[in-house]
């Protein structure tokens, strides 16, 4: 992290960006952490306690005074207590749970014969959808357990240097567990131990039992792992899947892996590619590809990465990520095809998600899609900056970013209909 000689930063003020600069070095940004300011008073503003904040995501402004707390789902704010970090000699008022549900509540913090007014706001909501720093965000269902898991990569880390994957369980996409490390390049994988990123996964059912296979980036080449079970442990096939450039490919990396089943022909199909897109036909085994149908099918210029590929009323879709994921204006764009190795079609308004600056969330890309089991329901899991502090991070955002999830519709005709992203998510029935 560089150190700056002064720092300019934006405050998101429900909805408003107040522009202000400080001498103070650039923060720490490799673990969460709340948005200070000392002020006039010598009364710090209050860190938050409860376990019920998305701590990553208060905003804290001295200049207005306030404080928004974004809440996970099951706090109660008819009656939740922030629980701020306090000071010695500093008191608080009002204390214990208060109602938040019928707007803002003012906090007095007073040290002696000083007080200053902090007006709180609470809001419950479900976007990020996991604590902490992630990305590239996999998601898959799985039959044998009725649950949902996400792959995401483990971000926070400089350079995109992070080495090991994770998984969370849902049983209903909202609520989730982390379930643990999968898959650790410098304990499980011989042949790379830099630059986990990226995964896939799925689920297939195999002489009558279910493995889960797991395709993931590392040193920019892929690899393959096995598991009995969706939480893993994974073990890693001994060699990279895809350690090789297609036939006129010359620029670009090897990264970026989505496995798809058609269910049409029961195939199964591995896509990959930064700077261009690949396919190929997963042999039986699931751990290797047929390279005689190796077949480059880049949608146009605007393909940078990220590709999703999914099925739905006899139309083949195919999602990737525009622009780079340090920029806030990633996003997602769309094709559509009647098989799964193209050709593809581009209709002119093609974008599916992308920043939306009134609410302050930014590069929404890379993306996946899931539709709920037994549901016509279908939901986009991407991921965005660090909101608030992506609005000061620089480049750094790109490494910095979070997961969250909205609804996904189609037009009558089966077009994609663009996705506003929201803070709020998704909410269970």
């Amino acid at each position: 992290m560089k150190t700056l000689s002064k720092l300019s930063v934006s405050l998101v003020l429900s909805g408003f960006i107040i522009g202000c600069s400080q001498e103070a070095p650039s923060p720490d940004l490799s673990q969460p952490k709340l948005v200070r300011f000392a002020n006039s008073l010598d009364i710090s503003a209050p860190e938050v306690n409860s376990d019920l904040v998305k701590s990553m995501n208060v905003i804290i402004s001295e200049m207005s005074q306030t404080i928004h707390l974004p809440l996970n789902l099951n706090a109660n704010i008819k009656a939740f207590d922030p629980q701020f970090s306090i000071e010695s000699g500093v008191s608080i008022s009002p204390q214990g749970p208060q109602d938040f549900s019928q707007g803002p509540v003012d906090y007095v913090f007073t040290k002696g014969q000083r007080a200053k007014t902090y007006r709180v706001f609470a809001q419950t909501v479900n976007n990020p959808i996991v604590e902490g720093y992630y990305a590239d965000p996999e998601i898959i269902y799985s039959e044998r357990d009725d649950k949902y898991y996400l792959y995401p990569t483990s971000d926070g880390f400089h350079g995109w240097s992070g080495t090991y994957f994770e998984t969370f369980s849902s049983p209903d996409l909202v609520n989730w567990t982390k379930e643990g490390t999968i898959l650790d390049l410098k304990k499980d994988v011989s042949w790379a131990n830099r630059n986990a990123w990226a995964p896939s996964g799925i689920e297939k059912k195999i002489n009558g039992e279910y493995k889960y296979f797991y395709y993931f980036t590392a040193a920019q080449k892929i690899g393959v792992a096995v598991a009995d079970n969706p939480q893993g442990p994974f073990v890693d096939s001994g060699e990279p899947l895809i350690d090789f450039k297609p036939d006129g490919v010359k620029g670009g990396q090897e990264i970026d892996p989505d496995v798809f089943t058609d269910p049409v022909s029961g195939k199964s199909y591995l896509y990959w590619g930064n700077g261009y897109l690949a396919v190929a036909e997963l042999n039986d085994d699931m751990t290797s590809i047929d390279k005689s149908t190796v077949q480059v099918m880049t949608p146009d210029a605007t393909f940078r990465e990220g590709v999703e590929v999914f099925f739905r009323n006899g139309t083949y879709y195919f999602l990737w990520s525009e622009d780079d994921t340090r920029s806030p204006n990633y996003r997602v764009r769309y094709a559509t095809s009647d098989s799964p190795m193209g050709s593809l079609t581009i209709s002119e308004d093609n974008l599916v998600i992308a920043k939306d600056e009134a609410k302050e969330i930014f590069a929404t890309g890379h993306n996946s899609v899931i539709n709920k089991a037994g549901t016509g329901e279908w939901f986009i899991v991407y991921h965005r900056f660090n909101r608030p502090n992506g609005l000061f991070m620089g480049g750094d955002a790109g490494f910095h970013r979070e997961v969250c999830i909205d609804k996904l519709a189609f037009d009558a005709d089966g077009k994609i209909i663009r996705v506003e992203p929201t803070l709020a998510g998704i909410s269970q029935d």
